[in-house]
């Protein structure tokens, strides 16, 4: 049986700190929260959204790797990290609405976005949302439809208590503002896994490249993927001597959710011809 408890703690817990987490740490006024944000690399900029209970420092190593070609602004969302917490809801759309007033406050009038997990469908709300903002997304292990959660994810959200997060207190209150907010905002990241929502019509929709990376071992069904992909015109027949859709799918092999985000050397060879446009050349390619 699949143990909330240990996967909780697989996000929580999941990198090294790879990323700079002091020399460019700066914050900004974001509905009534102080967003702690890092700044790194030179280049075209990219915003990257952590996952649930995740921080700067738990993406990892992509985190540098983006720096090297791209100006990096990592965030972090309300109550994780080094944000604090308000009294609102945690929601998809109120944290795509932060990232957007976070765009304006540091200046970004447009920019490619990376997320992971909770920060693939944040990602996915601002494409929705404020679509002029974004050039391209790569949404790693996103859900755009509440049933596209695999079965056996869907069978354990009735275990998900906060007393299972409890042995994660500690870590959490060493970067928090307010030490003593844990329990109320585990109450808040427990009701986002319990929100019901589907944004297919607003994805049909979409303009902005999508580039949905996926595991085949993932929390979302591969059928769910694959249909994020058609709904934003991908999955069509090449060579037929047109260009091929924007948006593409990437499917990794045997790999789970959390292992998703470990794999950067893959990750960086699939984000970078995409965020260029570049397409494998084939036989009728001219």
């Amino acid at each position: 049986m699949f143990r909330i408890a240990t996967f909780a703690a697989a996000l929580i817990m999941a990198a090294p700190a790879y990323a700079q987490s002091e020399a460019a740490g700066a914050y900004a006024d974001v509905n009534g929260m102080r967003m702690y944000y890092e700044v790194s690399g030179q280049g075209d900029p990219i915003v990257v959204l952590p996952g649930a209970h995740m921080n700067i420092i738990t993406m990892g190593k992509i985190i540098p790797l983006l720096a090297e070609k791209h100006t990096v602004y990592a965030l972090e969302f309300q109550g994780h990290g080094r944000t604090n917490d308000i009294d609102r809801p945690i929601t998809y759309e109120n944290m795509a609405d932060d990232v957007a007033l976070f765009m304006d406050e540091v200046g970004l009038e447009k920019a490619d976005v990376f997320g992971y997990s909770m920060g693939a469908g944040v990602g996915l709300q601002l494409a929705i949302r404020y679509p002029d903002k974004l050039d391209h997304l790569v949404a790693a292990s996103v859900l755009y439809a509440h049933d596209g959660l695999h079965p056996t994810y869907l069978e354990t959200l009735p275990q998900m208590t906060p007393e299972l997060f409890a042995p994660f207190e500690e870590q959490w209150q060493a970067l928090a503002p307010d030490p003593e907010g844990y329990a109320a905002f585990i109450d808040r990241m427990i009701a986002l896994e319990h929100e019901t929502f589907d944004w297919t019509e607003g994805v049909a929709t979409l303009d902005v490249p999508v580039l949905v990376i996926t595991g085949d071992a993932d929390t979302t069904t591969l059928e769910h993927s694959v249909e994020l992909l058609q709904l934003l015109g991908g999955g069509v027949m090449g060579d037929m001597g047109v260009p091929l859709p924007e948006s593409r799918l990437a499917v990794l092999p045997a790999t789970s959710h959390t292992a998703i985000i470990t794999q950067t050397d893959l990750l960086m060879s699939l984000i970078e011809p995409f965020l260029n446009g570049e397409t494998p050349k084939g036989f009728f390619d001219q």
